[in-house]
């Protein structure tokens, strides 16, 4: 099962690193909103893009979820849009940019 603290501050750092094409190909910036475990954020403006734990200005989506959905999510991204529709998974702002975690998640 996958881990939230571990994702933001293990996996996702490398993967970052290891696709340094990552933050180019979405140029977006990214507040998750981890209830039960606490705030991150993304930056994906400039390569290679930077996580880094607390809330940030002015990001252009914000996701709202529970640490048990969103540990689900990390399991199988193909859960995204149903915990969406069951209003479980909240975003804010830009719904398309939204559509880019994908890149991110897979």
């Amino acid at each position: 099962m996958a881990d939230t603290l571990e994702f933001f501050a293990q996996y996702l750092p490398k993967k970052l690193t290891d696709n340094p094409g990552l933050a180019d190909s979405v140029k977006a910036s990214f507040m998750f909103e981890i209830t039960g475990a606490g705030t991150w954020s993304l930056d994906l403006s400039k390569a290679p893009g930077a996580v880094s734990e607390g809330p940030m200005e002015n990001p252009g989506v914000t996701i709202t979820v529970s640490k048990e959905d969103w540990e689900k999510l990390l399991d199988n991204p193909g859960v995204a849009m149903q915990l969406f529709m069951m209003q479980k998974l909240k975003v804010k702002g830009n719904v398309g940019l939204a559509m880019q975690l994908q890149k991110i998640l897979a």
